[in-house]
């Protein structure tokens, strides 16, 4: 299997997921225009009735004639359950129905799916009978890099069983504690912040002392990745993550008129650099910071400005304006999301370059 060729066969399946799902309205609509191109993708003749098994008989007790939507049959034996359901609906209230199908076969694993979002799951916690959580969620819309390795152990050319369940156990918990960490850092719970607070607190932890203490660790944290972002990036860049006139001094620690540049609006211009690195020399980015917004401009002039950025104070949220010819504006749910207007931004600045040869 051509690993290269299956994350662009992804890709452009989810701009077709993304282009579809507004006008989709039913479960067999979504099986065929969007469910079944999956399980091609994966290298299944998904009109082979032998191979990709539609109406899957599945006996549940003393019910007989039970069907799942499809099941994934190797050397005549069924190895995936797939239950359907419409891009309408969510999935969490159908996980019983697929709990109760997947005891009755020798399939090792059971996918979930409405067309856009699947989830995977297997018996981790006990000897076939499916656990009550995924070990993997995918959204084809939102599809994650360090997901695709995962979904092409799938493909037909690299399915084993034992491959997929050694690594199944570390997936599912590394998808809990990610959960976890989400939700903590979102809407912290008391423990969560009372163990923190135990940590770098030496007085008594009454409720006045962990409400006072939330904000501050919820921004620690907050600090704390976007740090690491801002590392990795530069990294990356191999350059650094502001312009100074003093090699000692940090853009971050530059205070003019009350003008503080912050950590999120380093990483947009982190971000911006790297997307541009193709297009110009990354010299030629550079940015000007004011009380309203943070320019990111090209060859330092304001007349040439890529993108503006707004930084909610209260919150990790994000405004961009784009100066292209709808001035065009974006919320975001932080400066990572920057990534998602490439294409534009390359745009942007080729217009730039394109008016100066023609002067």
């Amino acid at each position: 299997m051509d690993i290269s060729k299956f994350k662009e066969d992804l890709k452009i399946l989810s701009t077709r997921v993304t282009n579809l799902k507004g006008n989709i309205g039913t479960e067999e609509a979504t099986k065929t225009s969007l469910i079944m191109p999956f399980f091609q993708l994966l290298g299944y003749d998904v009109f082979n009735p032998t191979e990709f098994v539609p109406e899957f008989t599945a006996d549940v007790g003393i019910k007989k004639g039970e069907k799942v939507d499809y099941a994934v049959v190797l050397e005549t034996i069924p190895v995936i359950l797939v239950e359907a359901k419409s891009i309408t609906e969510k999935l969490t209230k159908h996980d019983s129905q697929l709990f109760r199908y997947f005891g009755t076969t020798t399939s090792r694993f059971g996918i979930l799916t409405n067309g856009d979002e699947y989830k995977f799951f297997t018996d981790l916690d006990e000897p076939n009978k499916m656990d009550s959580t995924p070990f993997l969620t995918i959204n084809l819309t939102d599809l994650k890099e360090n997901q695709i390795p995962e979904i092409a152990k799938f493909h037909k050319d690299n399915f084993n069983i034992e491959t997929i369940t050694s690594s199944a156990s570390e997936l599912k918990y590394l998808n809990n504690l990610k959960s976890f960490l989400n939700e903590q850092l979102d809407s912290p719970s008391d423990e969560f912040i009372k163990y923190f607070v135990s940590e770098i607190f030496d007085g008594l932890k009454t409720k006045a002392t962990l409400d006072k203490f939330t904000p501050i660790i919820k921004k620690g944290f907050n600090q704390f990745i976007t740090e690491k972002v801002n590392a990795k990036l530069s990294a990356a860049l191999n350059t650094s993550t502001s312009i100074q006139e003093d090699p000692s001094e940090t853009k971050e620690e530059i205070e003019d008129d009350g003008i503080i540049t912050t950590a999120e609006e380093i990483e947009a211009y982190t971000i911006v650099k790297l997307m541009l690195k193709d297009t110009v020399t990354l010299e030629r980015v550079t940015y000007r910071d004011n009380r309203s917004y943070f320019n990111i401009l090209l060859d330092d002039s304001i007349r040439k400005w890529i993108v503006r950025v707004y930084v909610y104070s209260t919150t990790t949220r994000i405004k961009i304006v784009l100066n292209d010819s709808n001035k065009s504006t974006y919320d975001l749910e932080g400066p990572l999301e920057i990534s998602s207007h490439e294409k534009e931004l390359i745009a942007i600045v080729n217009s730039f370059i394109n008016k100066n040869e023609s002067n």
